[in-house]
């Protein structure tokens, strides 16, 4: 392994940490059913995407 010959401050470890964690999805309300749902994905309660039924859903009996 590599090592430093200078020890790095915490400003210059926690620049190069910034881009190391995982974003929150944004969310949206389906004008369809009114769930919650990602951005740019089909709804999981109904199937609906941009006011198009996508994937049929059944009810299970």
């Amino acid at each position: 392994m590599a090592h430093p010959k200078h020890r790095h401050s915490k400003q210059r470890r926690d620049k190069r940490r910034t881009h190391d964690f995982a974003a929150v999805p944004t969310l949206a309300t389906c004008p369809n059913c009114g769930a919650t749902m990602i951005y740019h994905r089909v709804c999981p309660e109904c199937g609906f995407y941009r006011g198009r039924q996508i994937i049929v859903k059944t009810v299970a009996e």
